[in-house]
């Protein structure tokens, strides 16, 4: 069943190493809000009427929504989508948000899962970030909402940040399976371009990331995630059993998905668009009943590109039967032949008539994703 992806552009302070669509200054926040629940009503015919098993509130951070706001948005979504009874509910909170008082907020709306932005419980790599928050806060955060009843929470943690050893690596995913969270997802830091964290690389205040250490630390990862039970389902997703993201799973094996608000994507398995990344923009055009939007149809490579591109990175890996029926024998002839060279040296399984990688493959996914595309 498909899902619905909201995009909440706003920020109390800049990470510096986000390259996401957000504005630190509220003043137009009620005017996205009253945008936001026309885009709904404009976009209620997307999804065809199929129910919704997976709601996100992404952004930006969403927990800077009062829960009147977010009651506010589940009744423009509830009026004009049919929501499934046991649909997953999730939406992304700083851990400087989650006071005991907003928690109990959360609690009395539909939001069943809470993603804490933690990335790590060291200090100097938090103020490396300009993260609001600290590391302090970040567990009191977690315990406060389990606390309060929120059985599924997932934590975000970022390694090969330039301040953070080997040995606080692993102290940081200790801290992690020591408060018994159901879900981690841990990133690799990148240095975007156009980012405060790339000025600082290139006016040489700041070291670039070292990949090397960054390959040490996801190995140290898959190590210490495998001995704690928890299952990488995706590159970058770790779970205990049943505990899986249904929403992001649904990214990952094609399902459509309806994205609102400024920057957010929308998939119905043909074409793939995108709100513009303006937020006075979405405003303006949302107030004259329209849509601010490019779309692109997509051609049959890029559907199978775009599924090579998900699928060898999950648990499920790439299955060349599907790929035989839904592109064609010559689609899967190529994608077996330019994955042989791989299956020769590990980095991919080839079991069941799927392609699956390796941990050693995990580390050149990227790499070996291209190698099996298609390009015309």
């Amino acid at each position: 069943m498909p899902g619905i992806y909201i995009h909440i552009p706003f920020c109390k302070q800049a990470c510096n190493y986000c390259d996401f669509h957000f504005s630190t200054s509220l003043t137009t926040k009620d005017a996205f809000l009253n945008a936001l629940k026309k885009e709904i009503e404009v976009q209620k015919e997307y999804l065809k009427g199929d129910k919704i098993s997976t709601i996100y509130f992404g952004g930006g951070t969403p927990s800077l929504l009062s829960e009147s706001e977010l009651m506010n948005i589940f009744e423009t979504l509830e009026k004009h989508f049919v929501i499934s009874p046991d649909a997953e509910i999730t939406l992304e909170a700083n851990p400087d948000d989650l006071t005991k008082e907003k928690i109990k907020q959360l609690k009395a709306t539909p939001i069943n899962r809470l993603s804490i932005g933690i990335q790590s419980f060291y200090d100097e790599d938090l103020k490396l970030m300009n993260r609001a928050h600290n590391a302090k806060e970040a567990i009191t955060a977690v315990k406060a909402a389990q606390d309060s009843g929120f059985e599924n929470i997932t934590i975000d943690l970022i390694y090969g940040i330039q301040t953070l050893t080997n040995s606080h690596w692993k102290n940081n995913l200790t801290a992690a399976f020591d408060l018994e969270v159901k879900h981690i997802s841990a990133y690799c830091l990148t240095v975007e371009p156009k980012t405060a964290m790339a000025h600082q690389v290139k006016m040489g205040q700041l070291k670039n990331v070292d990949e090397h250490q960054s390959a040490e630390q996801f190995e140290i990862m898959l190590d210490k995630m495998k001995k704690n039970n928890f299952i990488q389902y995706e590159i970058s997703n770790f779970c205990k059993q049943g505990f899986y993201s249904k929403h992001n799973s649904n990214y990952w094996r094609k399902e459509n998905y309806l994205g609102l608000g400024p920057s957010a994507h929308s998939y119905n398995g043909h074409s793939r668009q995108w709100n513009i990344s303006n937020n006075p923009l979405y405003i303006q055009s949302l107030e004259k009943g329209k849509l601010n939007v490019e779309k692109e149809e997509l051609t049959a490579e890029q559907k199978y590109n775009e599924y090579i591109l998900t699928s060898l990175r999950t648990m499920w890996g790439t299955d060349l039967n599907y790929i035989e029926q839904t592109f064609g024998k010559e689609y899967s002839a190529h994608s077996l032949t330019e994955a042989e060279k791989y299956v020769e040296t590990k980095k991919v399984l080839h079991q069941k008539n799927k392609l699956l990688l390796s941990d050693e493959g995990k580390l050149f996914a990227d790499k070996i994703a291209s190698d099996l595309f298609i390009i015309k």
